[in-house]
């Protein structure tokens, strides 16, 4: 049965807005200091120590090619599980909850943002706004998962980010 409401948070890469289910959302954290772990995918930042996790950390511009950007104190890692792993994802900006109507998403263009249409779930549409809602299961591709595993266990195993 699919739910009549979706809960998102709301943030911001660039100058668009994007969503994410709130139920894969662990938490939002301040930028902190991320560990890089060598001979990881180019869109793995690196790793943080998250209450005694190594966590990786995704770089959204990186993997959605929007170029690169400065972090400012607006910047945050959002904390997703994907699949069955936990990733934290660099963000510009979180700026809101909101709660979405099944009536107001729409199915995506093929090209939306420059962004791989695979990438887009939906297109929430708000009063004067338009959200990306994102899948992030298909962000992390199979062979990104074990990827981002291998990451985590060698920074884990070389106590990277402790």
């Amino acid at each position: 049965m699919q739910r009549k409401e979706r809960q998102l948070v709301v943030f911001n890469l660039g100058q668009e807005e994007y969503g994410v289910d709130i139920l894969q959302v662990r938490e939002i954290k301040r930028l902190s200091e991320i560990a890089r772990v060598p001979h990881a995918p180019d869109f793995v930042k690196g790793v943080i120590n998250l209450r005694g996790n190594i966590i990786p950390v995704i770089d959204l511009h990186k993997r959605f090619d929007l170029g690169e950007t400065e972090a400012t104190d607006e910047s945050r890692i959002v904390i997703v599980s994907v699949q069955d792993i936990t990733v934290g994802i660099t963000v510009d900006a979180v700026s809101e909850v909101i709660t979405l109507t099944k009536e107001a998403l729409t199915p995506p263009p093929p090209l939306v943002a420059g962004i791989e249409a695979s990438f887009i779930e939906a297109i929430g549409k708000l009063k004067d706004r338009l959200l990306i809602l994102l899948n992030m299961d298909r962000i992390l591709g199979l062979d990104e998962v074990a990827a981002t595993k291998k990451v985590a266990e060698k920074a884990a195993q070389e106590g990277v980010a402790e």
